[in-house]
């Protein structure tokens, strides 16, 4: 079929694989926009899953709902190399300037205050060099947000600004992928602005999204850590959805994927959106027409794994040095040991079975596990087990080994 309107490619389409099947986190967050706007008390959100599984495509969807709320939005990508104060900073001020000017004095002063948090990046002594402007063009605020403790200048921080939306009759999201990478300093910090303005009933939520350890690195930060949010876990798609990820952008073409084809997509991508994404792009141009047969599939699958193999498999694989690759491949053939019923995609195993396969004592190992668990390309979601971020890399490492 014409490559040109193939609907799976990257950027194609109004409605991505990712989003099919969301239904219910769409308008769970409806209803969360509401009841703070009527000043009823309500959690932030998190959203927690594998790679693959949709959530920064979701994460996106859900700040388009608070634009259209008329909410002032904000976004940011947390890094483990970088703490919270600049990129904070940035997101902040786009979701201020996003609430408009009608109190331009008021909101100049929480400018004022952002950017007082902001300078507090690099110390008092900073040569100027090393001091960053976050462009915005109102004096500091001293004495708030600004102590140099982050706890107490985020608290300040937060505070102000849904103060403003309050008094604005309006709201202030900010959105955080990649949340388990922030700085431990920096959770703490978040957890206890979250608790102070959901205290305060002030119009300002966090909507975050990151790997499935995430609710444990919050709940290590602060014990009351899950009051605070509302966790959705972000899991591949049911085959009804998976269907419809494939057939709605085919049918907006005037084509359509035949029993037997939805068939061998399920199998070959497990439901995962990413992977539909990635095997229907592929299919759809190796079909001769509509519609997409079982046959069309066999065509594709080995140009689309030999895609996944570079891009999305192999980009991480690459990020491991050869002592944590040699971790990686160990926790592959630790899985071939468990019975196909009891195996999931993550391939979830013991840490005393990656060291049996190398022959080597399990302390010995840690400094490969610790790298690889802060490069997010395993994660432990239960003492003693360790899994892949990534649906099928065991079976690609095994593959390529």
């Amino acid at each position: 079929m014409d490559p040109i309107r193939n609907p799976y490619a990257p950027g194609a389409g109004q409605r991505p694989p990712e989003l099919a099947g969301r239904d219910d986190e769409l308008r769970t967050f409806d209803v969360v926009l509401e009841r703070i706007a009527r000043g009823r008390p309500e959690r932030s959100v998190v959203l927690t899953g594998l790679r693959g599984v949709g959530k920064t495509v979701l994460l996106n969807a859900l700040r388009s709902a608070a634009v259209r709320a008329k909410w002032g939005t904000g976004k940011l990508e947390a890094r483990p190399d970088q703490r919270l104060r600049r990129p904070l900073s940035s997101a902040l001020h786009q979701a201020v300037r996003e609430l408009g000017h009608s109190q331009q004095e008021d909101v100049d002063q929480v400018l004022g205050v952002i950017k007082s948090f902001a300078q507090r990046d690099a110390p008092a002594n900073a040569k100027l060099r090393d001091r960053w402007s976050p462009g915005i063009d109102v004096p500091a605020v001293s004495g708030r947000a600004d102590s140099g403790d982050i706890e107490i200048d985020l608290v300040e921080l937060l505070s102000d600004a849904g103060g403003l939306a309050a008094d604005m009759g309006r709201g202030i999201a900010i959105f955080i992928d990649e949340m388990q990478d922030l700085d431990p300093e920096d959770v703490s910090a978040l957890c206890a602005a979250c608790h102070e303005i959901s205290q305060a009933s002030l119009p300002i939520i966090v909507v975050g999204a990151g790997l499935p350890h995430l609710p444990a690195v919050l709940s290590a930060s602060k014990s009351y850590s899950e009051r605070l949010f509302r966790y959705a876990r972000i899991d591949r798609l049911p085959r009804e959805a998976a269907d419809k990820a494939l057939q709605s952008p085919a049918q907006e073409e005037d084509a359509k994927f035949d029993d037997a084809a939805l068939d061998a997509m399920y199998a070959v991508t497990g439901g995962y959106p990413y992977f539909i994404q990635a095997y229907g792009k592929v299919a759809w141009d190796v079909a001769p027409g509509s519609p997409v047969s079982a046959a069309d599939i066999d065509v594709a699958a080995p140009a689309a794994e030999a895609e996944l193999a570079v891009g999305f498999f192999g980009s991480r694989y690459e990020r491991a040095t050869p002592g944590e690759r040699e971790y990686l491949r160990a926790m592959a053939d630790a899985a071939t040991d468990i019975p196909d019923d009891e195996r999931d995609d993550v391939e979830s195993v013991p840490t005393s079975a990656v060291a049996n396969v190398l022959g080597r004592k399990p302390q010995s190992l840690s400094p490969a596990r610790d790298a690889l668990l802060k490069k997010g390309l395993i994660y432990s979601g239960e003492r003693g087990r360790i899994a892949f971020t990534v649906p099928h890399f065991g079976r690609y490492l095994r593959s390529v080994s």
